[in-house]
């Protein structure tokens, strides 16, 4: 019996991976956080299966769940939102499964971020813009962010930074980093991408908590900061394709030998 952490993907049904739904087909148990993974993927559970939606649920109310399929001898298909490395909240259940001698594995998802950006159309690394994109949260009601991993610090970097679990936190995001972005910043807020009512509130640091108020967003967002997305005319093409950039799959040309 294998517990398996699965990746759903951000809400498309269609971005879940082969492997995540192969599994999801065969096992006769699933738990699936409902909140944010779609009945839609779950229906592919096998006729029969014990469906558990936990987002109601405590740790060790899903952990009983677990315990209870491994003595039935029944794999189990743990299926969460996204890629489960990002804000899974997988270790914890992993740290139990460990001491408990229970088997595991992850099938990796689609992250909201790329799914996100991939909607937009946008490049998040642009030559000589922003090589960097950093993915963080900040500290609201749930646990604090470790030192050094506040948004003032890691802003100084200017990389296109990917702000998860935070909409709900825009004014301290614009006074964090507008002294180091600028107050014109471009502010993009991704709201249930990959779900059938995803939506995007294109701002500005001083400018997008009116507007995503004025949406009525308050969950289920992910904020992008940078200047890697403001449209770009006249940035630089990268050396990938430059005809005159030389590497190992493309050697340098042989000049023809003279007549």
């Amino acid at each position: 019996m294998t517990v398996h952490f699965i990746g759903a993907g951000p809400g498309d049904p269609d971005l879940i991976t082969v492997r995540g739904l192969k599994l999801i087909e065969r096992c006769p148990v699933c738990l699936y956080a409902g909140s944010l993974v779609p009945e839609a993927i779950v229906a592919a559970a096998p006729e029969g299966a014990r469906v558990v939606d936990t987002a109601p649920l405590t740790l060790d109310e899903i952990m009983a769940e677990i315990v209870a399929a491994h003595e039935r001898g029944e794999e189990v298909a743990r299926v969460h939102s996204g890629d489960p490395s990002l804000y899974g909240a997988i270790a914890e259940q992993i740290r139990r499964l460990r001491a408990l001698g229970i088997p595991f594995d992850v099938t990796p998802g689609v992250p909201a971020f790329a799914a996100a950006a991939a909607a937009l159309g946008q490049e998040l690394t642009v030559p000589e813009i922003a090589q960097t994109v950093i993915l963080t949260r900040t500290a609201m009601k749930s646990s604090a962010m470790p030192e050094g991993e506040d948004l003032e610090t890691l802003g100084r970097s200017g990389a296109t930074l990917a702000i998860h679990l935070s909409v709900r936190n825009l004014r301290e995001i614009e006074r964090q980093l507008a002294p180091l972005y600028g107050a014109d910043c471009p502010v993009v807020v991704a709201y249930r991408v990959g779900w059938p009512d995803q939506s995007f509130i294109h701002g500005t640091l001083a400018d997008i908590r009116d507007k995503v108020r004025a949406a009525k967003i308050t969950r289920t967002a992910l904020v992008f900061v940078g200047r890697a997305l403001e449209p770009q005319a006249d940035f630089r093409d990268s050396a990938l394709y430059d005809a005159a950039h030389v590497h190992v799959l493309r050697p340098k040309k042989k000049k023809p030998a003279e007549a």
